[in-house]
């Protein structure tokens, strides 16, 4: 069991992958003062003068279709394989409902969220224990919360205010607790607790002075330590006499993000790893802990090693996933291999194992699709027979959705980038990839940058499609699972080579003739906001508009006011983006800032922030905003009080995807629908701008 954060700045519920699963909850500070910037101005600038005016289209698919919570999301097996938990909306809020394994029907909800929904549980190894995570308004100081569904209570395992709880382990062998770390002493670090299902009470484990993360072992027993060094490199520790460390291994800075220490041998002899030291892409590895001899168990020459299957007891390694273009299994233990072979047979699409029971009976698994619900199964070993339990989203099953084509565009240094491409359904007849005339064109800007797009179901793709226009996601230099060398290719490279690969896909589209040229918008949220904004100030003549979501407008702020518990990785980050903290560093950090080339903006644009975001803080979007109104350049800047880094709740979705669309309709000439109710449910406050997108004051509320 690792417990370790992430470098990502990425985009969290605003882009939901598809089978609902959210990434680890890191946590956040209240938005710092200091870098506020000026008041906005309260006159609005002038309107953005459009050449051709929306077109309302009353037969478009609604959009909470593709916008509200699903349906069902993250189904999960208990322990045992008795009872099935999943995701589902209680009165529109997502909440977990637990039922029989044999029973859909039978479930029930046992959490009362009645805001933001939850986003991420697990089952306990009691079985009869639901671990969950919250925040408040997305300020991403998570408390984790106990369902013990014997008595039908609730208990917050971490009743503190301003901090980040993280869930850093389960044991079948100590079912009745969980491992915690917690920056209540420290904000920087977490330290490590053993906590008591039933009491709450605490143990302190591990003193944390500097460490990213630990790795225990299936008794809680700390076996590995983490730390980042000055030059962005990583030293893992054994635990040695006296509390103190010895060295075991270093990971370079350059194997960083492809190297990691999964779990131990069920012997507790060896340890398990993903590395790409001495290769390019991550192996599947296992490594001696006494004398570092190292075993290759997977690899692939073109992706990282992705999702590995483990036998929950057994610990031996049984399959692995590698997503390049899509997604595909390698089968490694022989015994499964008439799984596999069975599964294959049941549906269409990607197949994904999202939870097993203890002895492994039992599987829930997941097959993806691009132009449908993903469908969700329940599989007995026993019989090999998989039986439907529902799809993540049944309104989905009556759309005519359109199909996503992987697509590989060469960078002009030569990089294959693994792109993925939706094209409107009447466009596009025969799914051939190619439209019957070039579209306008929304080029999708994945966050991170440390992550990735993948082949799927995506809300924004289909959304963007039955609106008439092309859509475009791009995995630019930087992206993960395509190699160490990839990902370091981007190092520094923020609006340098990383937004060339962009401008390159463009330039693709439009040979190929999918794309018209001077209708291609730019879109996208964290890293994807910040491309954007580098878009519309780097190269302004390239995009006719833009659509900024929680995106950093200057690097030297967003260096300077990250999260302090992301203080362990910063020396990476200043490997990585550039150093702040050095005068060589603010200068290339503020040449690649859109704050400083604001003036070079001439094309209408949209940002959205949400005021409680630890990650990308409200000034990074107050600061472009101001020096826009100062210079006179239109610009609608759209505020949530009530979110984080991205908008979690469904109606602050849809709301901020209404103004969106018709935004986009105003600058690419597509159909949108009007706002109508929309804002109705929202907190949806606009500071600036109001009255530069079609119809938006007048469906504000009235204060």
């Amino acid at each position: 069991m690792t417990h370790r954060r992430s470098l990502a700045i990425a985009l969290l519920p605003f882009l939901a992958a598809a089978c609902g699963e959210a990434p680890p909850p890191l946590t956040p500070t209240p938005p710092v003062t200091t870098t506020t910037a000026p008041p906005l101005a309260t006159v609005a600038p002038p309107p953005v003068t459009t050449a051709t005016p929306p077109r309302a289209d009353a037969s478009l698919t609604h959009r909470t279709v593709f916008f509200a919570d699903f349906d069902h999301a993250q189904p999960k097996i208990s322990p045992d394989g008795k009872r099935l938990a999943f995701l589902a909306p209680v009165d529109g809020v997502l909440n977990v409902w637990v039922g029989s394994a044999d029973d859909v029907a039978s479930a029930k909800p046992v959490t009362q969220d009645k805001k933001r929904g939850i986003r991420r549980y697990e089952w306990a190894f009691t079985n009869d224990h639901i671990l969950y995570a919250q925040d408040k308004d997305g300020d991403e100081n998570w408390h984790i919360f106990c369902v013990d569904l014997r008595a039908s209570t609730t208990k917050d395992l971490t009743p503190l205010d301003g901090v980040n709880a993280q869930i850093a382990g389960l044991s079948h062998l100590i079912p009745g607790k969980v491992q915690i770390g917690l920056n209540d002493r420290d904000k920087r670090y977490h330290d490590l607790y053993d906590v008591d299902l039933k009491t709450g009470e605490r143990t302190l484990v591990q003193k944390n002075d500097g460490y990213a993360g630990f790795l225990t072992d299936d008794h809680f027993k700390v076996r590995l330590a983490f730390k980042p060094q000055p030059d962005g490199s990583q030293e893992i520790s054994l635990p040695a006499a006296k509390g103190e460390w010895k060295t075991w291994s270093k990971i370079p800075m350059e194997d960083t993000l492809t190297t990691e220490a999964l779990d131990l041998d069920k012997a507790e002899k060896n340890v398990l790893m993903k590395d790409s030291r001495g290769r390019n892409t991550a192996a599947l590895v296992s490594v001696d802990l006494a004398t570092g001899k190292t075993g290759v168990i997977a690899q692939d020459e073109k992706a990282d090693i992705g999702e590995v299957l483990r036998h929950p007891t057994e610990k031996r390694i049984e399959a692995v996933r590698v997503t390049y273009d899509r997604a595909r299994w390698k089968v490694l233990d022989k015994s499964l291999e008439k799984d596999f072979a069975a599964l294959a047979a049941v549906a269409d699409g990607d197949l994904l194992v999202p939870s097993r029971s203890l002895d492994e009976k039992r599987w829930i698994v997941a097959y993806v699709l691009s132009d449908g619900p993903v469908r969700f199964y329940r599989y007995d070993r026993d019989t090999k027979k998989a039986t439907f339990l529902f799809t993540n989203a049944k309104s989905l099953e009556s759309v005519k959705l359109a199909k996503m084509h992987p697509v590989a565009v060469k960078s002009r240094d030569g990089l294959d980038l693994v792109s993925y491409l939706t094209l409107p359904t009447a466009t596009d007849p025969k799914a051939s990839g190619r439209p019957d005339r070039p579209l306008p064109t929304v080029l999708l800007v994945h966050g991170g940058p440390w992550g990735r797009d993948d082949w799927g179901y995506n809300r924004s793709h289909q959304w963007l499609a039955s609106r008439g226009y092309a859509v475009l996601s791009v995995n630019f230099r930087g992206s993960t699972g395509f190699g160490k060398s990839f990902i370091n290719a981007g190092n520094k490279e923020w609006a340098g080579k990383m937004h060339d690969d962009l401008l390159d896909a463009v330039a693709w589209a439009t040979a190929q003739k999918i794309a018209d040229p001077a209708k291609i918008a730019i879109m996208g949220g964290s890293y994807g906001g910040y491309a954007t904004l580098v878009g519309m100030t780097f190269t302004p003549d390239t995009f006719a508009c833009g659509v900024d979501i929680v995106g950093p407008s200057n690097l030297v702020t967003l260096l300077s006011t990250i999260p302090p518990y992301w203080a362990a990785e910063i020396d990476q980050m200043a490997k990585r983006v550039g150093d702040h903290r050095t005068d060589d560093g603010k200068k290339l950090l503020t040449e690649r800032s859109p704050l400083t080339r604001v003036g070079s903006i001439q094309k209408p644009l949209l940002i959205g922030q949400g005021a409680n975001d630890p990650r990308v803080k409200q000034a990074e979007s107050d600061q472009i905003v101001k020096a826009m109104q100062d210079k006179k350049i239109p610009v609608t800047y759209v505020l949530f009080p009530d979110e984080g880094h991205g908008f979690a709740r469904p109606a602050n979705r849809t709301a901020f995807n209404a103004v969106a669309e018709t935004f986009l309709a105003q600058c690419l000439g597509g159909p949108y629908e009007p706002v109508g109710d929309d804002f109705k449910a929202s907190t949806i406050t606009v500071p600036a701008g109001a009255d530069q997108v079609f119809g938006i004051g007048d469906a504000l509320p009235k204060k």
